[in-house]
């Protein structure tokens, strides 16, 4: 779930990012700076859906931004691999192709291992309700997300 959530992410804004720097020549942030600014908002967002309170907020959002982090440091290990591969195009050996596959596996159990993990530091955190609207909290926040980048690029047109 987070994988696909990060993935949208990073297509919508990458995208986003291209056209935002060729508008704006020297106040565009920093990929880091955008990506530590969309997981508190997503955090804060998902918090606010849950209805939580403000001792709630306080824990979760916290906890959520580590998972968020950890799991985005270890998609970028994997696709640093992937795009090492795809710059050798047709050079790539056989074994160079297989491990970068085997990577961008791993890096799904890995992400859902993170989640494992985090659910269980949610599950003091949270209330059986919140930790069940959890995820729909996080796909409605996708949905918000690709709303707004359809309506930016709407917009645009």
């Amino acid at each position: 779930m987070i994988t696909r959530i990060l993935l949208i992410l990073t297509v919508i804004f990458g995208s986003i990012n291209i056209s935002a720097q060729t508008n704006k020549p020297a106040k565009s942030k920093s990929r880091s700076e955008w990506f530590n600014e969309m997981s508190r908002y997503k955090a804060q967002f998902i918090a606010s859906e849950l209805k939580l309170s403000e001792e709630q907020k306080q824990k979760f959002v916290a906890a959520y931004e580590k998972m968020e982090n950890e799991s985005a440091k270890t998609a970028r290990e994997a696709r640093k691999m992937e795009k090492e591969v795809r710059e050798k195009g047709d050079n790539a050996t056989d074994l160079e192709l297989e491990k970068a596959a085997e990577a961008l596996t791993e890096l799904k159990l890995k992400q859902a291992r993170t989640e494992q993990v985090y659910f269980q530091q949610f599950k003091s955190i949270l209330t059986p309700r919140q930790l069940f609207n959890l995820s729909s909290a996080e796909r409605k926040f996708t949905r918000k997300i690709m709303e707004s980048h359809r309506k930016s690029r709407h917009d645009r047109d």
